[in-house]
């Protein structure tokens, strides 16, 4: 009769401490789930080394991951490739499909002087074929 209340009890309390223990890695990544999202940073534009002036803006990157898979070749393929291309793989990348230029004002000490400077921010992402030329 004991044994069956022990394992009645750990049936119960396995679920919720394996939840406990799961938890905090769901929330590790600020709420984001699975797949490719905008990202917000903060960027600093300076103007020497010493910073005399500077800027800063908000702006948008693409993180996160998309599906890929490889496979083994087929015939046709390993036969055009003399048998060296065995494994053929379809890789999928997070980037920016579209941007949008923001202005960041650049300015000096005491007012002195200041610039507006455009530079880009992503506006949209989408998991797209990767390309060696993005990275």
């Amino acid at each position: 009769m004991a044994r069956r209340v022990n394992l009645d009890l750990l049936v119960l309390v396995l679920p919720i401490v394996l939840l406990m223990l799961l938890t905090p890695f769901c929330w590790s990544y600020k709420g984001l789930g699975p797949g490719c999202h905008l990202y917000p940073f903060n960027v600093t534009i300076r103007s020497d080394q010493q910073g005399t002036c500077r800027g800063s803006r908000m702006v948008y990157a693409c993180v996160g991951y998309c599906e890929s898979s490889a496979f083994p070749s087929h015939y046709s393929i390993l036969l055009a490739s003399n048998f060296t291309h065995n494994i053929t793989s379809a890789s999928r990348c997070c980037t920016i499909s579209k941007v949008t230029k923001v202005k960041v004002r650049v300015e000096c000490p005491q007012g002195h002087h200041h610039d507006n400077i455009e530079i880009l921010s992503a506006q949209a992402c989408r998991c797209d074929m990767c390309r060696r030329s993005r990275y």
